[in-house]
């Protein structure tokens, strides 16, 4: 593999996001990676998804005792919904995993996951660990702590809870303290990270034996950042953007409480007692910490390049050392420190922000010291293809540039892609076969360069990705990744097509290509009892980045099935069947994706009535779109849309999930809704949490949310009413209608409704009791008011078939 040069610790270490202007530390930054430099200890924080991470300890930790800190974040949050857009299962884990990045520039953390998938809400481990495969994960827990090498734990869940709390929070408590009783090196201590949340109350707290906690004063103020730890920390958790956690910093004393698990219980205020943190941890490193010490105690913020010879000297001593972990760790944060107190600048830009293998780009480079330290660039390795000689001294302030013509991508490289999504998972687990990357939040150097400078007498590499900029008059200088792509990829527009038996559509595939002078011939692969005419299509595309539509005419099965079709484009010996998805976000970098090119044919006997439908979207779901499929016409609304007249064009309304918790606006609507249905109107809303509603009217009658929901997609479904017109009209609903649905049944349902509403449904997960508040319908006046937690949003996409005639009925009510 290509990258097998880049020590592994240095992809583990690296946080600076390619995507964006590469950092340029100021002398106060400087400072503080001096302090990190020269205090060896460690703590790693464990927990189930992104946003569980107490970013206040972690900032604590990171820039209080100056310690390596980092979050096992046992998932990338795939099973979560989106407040910023429709990205949902692997799409919203790339952008969660690119959030808690983000997260950790702040507080100054390192990242870390398991292969664990999100699969959703579970209630207990036991039910975790039958989707997870436990073993895999534990090996992926220990692998972690066996690379990062932790003296602290610190587990954000309580292991000996099951069932208080979200079946992936306990699982993740109880798999790290399996996973310290199987490690080789043990670190020091095991913490839970209690509060008074975990007792029920602050009263409960309050009274609860202490002894064996530990606390920690962790609002302190640093005034070298000029901020208090909670502000820091604040900001550390408002990059959880997607899920709207947004926070406000405070000042002054607040603690955070430890319960000892594993270890002895501190006896002072240094969490770390009884663990040399400092030069002496190392054999031979006493020498090398009296020359940090002293680079530290008598820095100079105003020119700190007069360090340079010093550093050096360190550096030459620390590759010396017999501890390969510490000795690794070491050289690349000294690395950084040599760089940034030279001011050296080294990049390298793409002429293209994309290639394909085997094409030419062209390659921009540009080197500069901004110190009087003796600095000369020795030579260029470019994605160790080919090194570039150039013996050039580089003169204090005086830019070096260069470029090379005609850079032959190499075909060994891979295409860019998330690399957690490169092989097929399964429900539970993402498949990484390259265990040397498999606990990484990502490939950071795909496309490396190295530069080879020599500094005062010593060679040091520099590596930096390949990137690609441009200026624009908005933003100015823009940096996206350079990637990788292969000559022409495909997307099937309707991800879902609904047929009945026998029928015949037209079915699109646009095509794009990324390079110039395309041929090849596409086609559309199913089972064989679908027609699909013309069997292929020859095209031709000849100028780069240029796309087309191309159209089958595709006539479903006689009976009703389910059928799973791919476009597969192959040009001379090569086969491209892939889709290109591209996430952006002006919070993050650029996401690539590559995914298999699907849709889902869905061979239904279904009827409709009604026509014309408004839609209110939410927090980024697509119903909307996927009920287009059953040829509605679909009018997606803003809050200002929803006038008296406006209303009335519509057979129904549909509002978005957690509509009522997004759109502020709502809370000044809902009367104009209600009176729609009470003159005649079917208003259906969709799920809202009890938490945040902007409004506590989002019913005619009395209706009270909770936390109750059923995560075994599979669960009983029992009628309650089964007379009612929901499940007869237009289409008869069976039990066999619930067979085959995603991730769960539904969430967040009510818990307490008027004698107005009638519920539909019964459904229960194993061991509970059953739950009436999934579906819930009144009549108001002359119109239908519906209310339902049933999870349409991630159904639908998926071509659930009892889902589409549900919402169907529901949409029909008369």
């Amino acid at each position: 593999m290509l990258r097998k040069f880049i020590p592994f610790i240095l992809l583990v270490l690296a946080t600076v996001t390619v995507a964006q202007a590469p950092k340029k530390p100021n002398a106060t930054e400087i400072y503080s990676q001096i302090q990190k430099l020269n205090f060896l200890g460690k703590v790693l924080y464990v927990a189930a998804h992104p946003d569980d991470e107490n970013t206040k300890l972690i900032s604590y930790f990171s820039n209080h005792y100056h310690a390596q800190t980092a979050y096992l974040s046992l998932t990338r949050g795939d099973g979560g919904q989106n407040l910023i857009g429709p990205e949902l299962r692997e799409k919203l884990g790339a952008i969660r995993t690119q959030e808690l990045l983000a997260a950790r520039n702040v507080d100054g953390g390192q990242q870390f996951f398991t292969r664990a998938n999100d699969f959703g809400y579970s209630k207990e481990p036991n039910e975790t660990f039958a989707i997870w495969n436990k073993e895999e994960v534990l090996a992926d827990v220990i692998q972690t702590i066996e690379t990062f090498q932790p003296d602290i734990i610190v587990n954000r869940f309580n292991h000996r809870t099951p069932g208080t709390t979200h079946g992936h929070h306990t699982a993740s408590a109880m798999l790290s303290l399996e996973a310290y009783d199987l490690v080789k090196v043990k670190p020091s201590r095991v913490f839970f990270n209690t509060s008074w949340w975990f007792y029920g109350s602050h009263e409960k707290f309050d009274k609860a034996d202490k002894s064996n906690l530990y606390a920690i004063n962790a609002n302190v103020y640093f005034p070298i950042i000029g901020k208090s730890n909670f502000e820091i920390a604040a900001l550390s958790r408002s990059q959880h953007k997607c899920q709207g956690f947004g926070t406000t910093g405070t000042r002054g004393n607040e603690t955070e409480y430890l319960e000892i698990l594993k270890g002895k219980l501190p006896s002072s205020d240094n969490i770390f007692e009884g663990i040399d943190t400092s030069w002496n941890r190392v054999q031979g490193g006493a020498q090398i910490g009296a020359i940090l010490n002293a680079v530290e105690t008598n820095f100079n913020f105003k020119n700190p390049s007069i360090h340079i010879p010093q550093l050096i000297e360190a550096y030459q001593l620390i590759e010396q050392l017999k501890d390969e972990h510490w000795k690794t760790i070491k050289l690349e944060q000294l690395s950084r420190i040599i760089e940034a107190c030279s001011g050296l600048y080294l990049e390298a830009v793409a002429s293209t922000p994309y290639s394909t293998k085997n094409n030419t780009i062209d390659i921009a480079f540009e080197t500069i010291n901004r110190s009087n330290a003796n600095v000369k660039l020795l030579n260029v390795s470019v994605l160790n293809n080919k090194t570039i000689s150039k013996n050039t001294v580089l003169e204090n302030n005086t830019n070096v540039t260069f470029e090379e013509k005609g850079f032959s991508i190499p075909s060994t490289i891979e295409y860019s892609n998330l690399f957690w999504l490169k092989e097929r998972p399964t429900v539970g687990m993402y498949q990484v076969s390259n265990k040397a990357i498999r606990i990484l939040p990502e490939e950071k150097l795909q496309f490396p360069v190295i530069f080879s400078l020599d500094i005062n007498g010593k060679k040091i590499d520099f590596v930096k990705n390949l990137v690609y900029k441009i200026n624009t008059p908005e933003e100015g200088e823009t940096y996206t990744p350079f990637t990788l792509l292969p000559d022409a990829t495909s997307e099937i527009v309707n991800k879902v097509s609904i047929f009945n038996a026998n029928q015949t559509k037209e079915i699109t595939v646009k095509v794009t290509t990324h390079r110039d002078n395309f041929k090849g011939n596409l086609e559309l692969v199913t089972n064989p009892n679908w027609t699909i005419e013309p069997q292929n299509i020859s095209f031709e595309i000849t100028t780069k980045n240029d796309s087309k539509t191309f159209t089958f005419r595709v006539t479903s099965a006689k009976k009703e099935e389910n059928s799973v079709v791919a476009a597969k484009i192959t040009s001379d010996d090569s086969v491209f069947d892939q889709e290109l998805i591209e996430i952006k976000y002006p919070h993050i970098p650029k996401q690539t994706i590559l995914q298999p090119s699907e849709a889902k044919w869905v061979n239904l006997d279904i009827k409709t009535k009604g026509k014309n439908i408004g839609y209110i979207i939410g927090a980024g779901d697509e119903v909307g779109k996927y009920l287009e499929n059953l040829n509605f016409n679909v009018s997606y609304l803003t809050p200002q849309d929803v006038t008296v007249e406006k209303v009335q064009a519509f057979d129904a309304i549909i509002i978005g999930i957690r509509a009522f918790n997004v759109l502020d606006e709502l809370k000044f609507k809902n009367k104009i809704l209600f009176n729609y249905v009470k003159n005649g109107g079917n208003l259906i809303v969709q799920y809202n949490t009890a938490h945040n509603l902007v409004t506590q009217e989002i019913a005619p009658f009395e209706l009270s949310l909770s936390r109750d929901r059923i995560t075994n997609e599979n669960a009983k479904v029992t009628f309650l009413k089964s007379k009612s017109n929901i499940l007869k009209s237009p289409n008869t609903i069976t039990e066999q209608d619930f067979e085959g649905w995603v991730q769960e049944r539904g969430l967040y349902f009510p818990n307490k409704w008027s004698s107005d509403f009638m519920p539909i449904l019964a459904m229960q997960d194993d061991g509970e009791a059953p739950t009436n508040g999934a579906l819930l319908i009144a009549n108001y006046g002359k119109g239908h008011y519906v209310y339902t937690g049933l999870s349409f949003f991630r159904e639908l996409p998926e071509g659930v078939s009892g889902a589409y005639k549900l919402l169907a009925n529901l949409i029909a009510l008369d």
